[in-house]
């Protein structure tokens, strides 16, 4: 996913979804919902609230309302379940207080509460909104009396501004430069280099290199026959040679060979200063349930 507010649209405004994924890989990103994860085979890596977190089989993981993170499947065939939800579920009971850590310490039998939900959610029998609400605020409530508290954190106003050049540089990105970043977040260069990578993960042109490669991946899926030139030119890249090197890296693909169903969305993630292998690209949404 690329780095902006990402947006749930439940249906029947119940505001549940669950889903499992195979070798999740996405890019940071955040959402005003919850996301509780477990990982069900495998190994995954969660950058979330400025750490990294290495989670391996049995482990679960809470991402509350409104914190960038991002994922990446360690081993291959890692499969990971996940319940997104509403924030206002949450507000009657926890508008003041979160968890001290993402990670949950405690035994609990996510998987129970998964599948639960899911058949709530796919049989739709009368009044299963209110079912699937009473199902996971009983499970919240075993974990917030479980689990170290603390007071929810406001938004601070540096965080703000990051998520608001986030979305800058998605809807600008062709020719933008470290310098527009620095300005727009108010800070000295060496200062917005050590905030971005302590704040994301990632480093600022590793990120802008991933939004230029992913608007590339829609211009070759366009229609429009536009020459690879062409396409390096619109997406910002300043010579060919540039452009095939980072979307190889990228993408697994010279841009000649890209598949015509490809997408880079929710495939790959950075954590260091190299790309990941592309056998790990194949990140499958095995089974969902929306509502």
């Amino acid at each position: 996913m690329i780095a902006k507010r990402e947006v749930w649209n439940y249906a029947d405004r119940v505001g549940i979804w669950t889903g499992k994924y195979k070798n999740s890989h996405n890019l940071l990103h955040w959402h005003y919902d919850c996301e509780l994860m477990y990982v069900e085979r495998g190994c995954v890596e969660v950058f979330c609230e400025r750490k990294k977190h290495t989670l391996t089989r049995g482990t679960s993981f809470f991402i509350d309302s409104g914190q960038v993170h991002h994922m990446q499947a360690l081993e291959k065939d890692s499969v990971v379940l996940v319940v997104v939800f509403d924030f206002r579920l949450l507000q009657p009971f926890f508008s003041d207080i979160q968890l001290c850590e993402p990670r949950l310490t405690g035994a609990y039998d996510v998987p129970v509460l998964y599948r639960a939900l899911r058949s709530v959610l796919t049989e739709k029998r009368p009044f299963y909104g209110a079912e699937a609400h009473c199902l996971l605020t009983r499970f919240l409530v075993d974990v917030f009396r479980g689990e170290a508290l603390t007071r929810r954190v406001r938004t601070d106003k540096a965080a703000d501004a990051l998520k608001r050049l986030l979305e800058d540089v998605n809807e600008h990105y062709s020719d933008y430069a470290f310098e527009d970043a620095v300005r727009f977040m108010s800070m000295s260069d060496a200062y917005f280099s050590r905030y971005f990578r302590a704040a994301t993960g990632i480093t600022f042109s590793q990120y802008l290199n991933f939004v230029r490669t992913d608007a590339a991946v829609r211009m070759l899926h366009s229609g429009e026959d536009l020459p690879v030139t062409e396409i390096a030119r619109r997406c910002g890249f300043t010579t060919i040679r540039n452009f095939n090197r980072i979307f190889k890296e990228i993408t697994g693909y010279a841009p000649s060979g890209l598949p015509r169903d490809y997408s880079l969305e929710d495939k790959l993630s950075f954590s260091s200063d190299k790309a990941f292998s592309p056998t790990l690209f194949d990140c499958e949404l095995l089974e969902s349930a929306a509502a």
